[in-house]
């Protein structure tokens, strides 16, 4: 029996449609069973709101069911940042962000603030991360990520 170039070529085909959907079946199936963790970002520029936000945010992932649930990132400028100094930080405060960053978090420094400040990273509570681009911009790239905003 021989065979055609013809029903060479439909049998290819054939083969690659269904490994094409099989590859998706598997794709779908693998992503039923993963579900995606939601990404938040916490908005803090408000010296009177640190220890709220951050209780909001350990209230978050416990109702979330834990760390492993949701993913938190703060992104913090204008006067708030001063209130992370170091130098003038409290242990109730360090604590909080520590476990925090425990928990996987993410905390997010204002570049600009820290340039009109005067700050480096070495004079935060330790766990910072700095936004060279600025809070605000940080944020918004967050959110065009499809981070959920909040600002408490």
């Amino acid at each position: 029996m021989s065979t055609t170039r013809r029903t060479l070529a439909g049998r290819l085909f054939a083969a690659l449609a269904a490994s094409a959907a099989t590859w998706r079946a598997t794709a779908s199936e693998a992503s039923a069973e993963a579900p995606k963790v939601p990404h938040v970002v916490y908005h803090l520029n408000e010296i009177q709101k640190v220890h709220f936000v951050l209780g909001n945010m350990a209230n978050h992932v416990a109702g979330m069911g834990g760390p492993d649930k949701v993913a938190l990132t703060l992104v913090v400028h204008g006067p708030a940042l001063e209130y992370f100094r170091k130098v003038q930080a409290d242990g109730n405060l360090t604590a909080r962000t520590a476990a925090l960053l425990k928990g996987g978090a993410t905390l997010v420094a204002c570049g600009n603030t820290m340039k009109g400040a005067n700050l480096s990273l070495a004079d935060l509570v330790p766990g910072f991360v700095v936004a060279e681009e600025g809070g605000v911009v940080r944020i918004a790239r967050l959110q065009a990520e499809g981070y959920a905003y909040l600002r408490p």
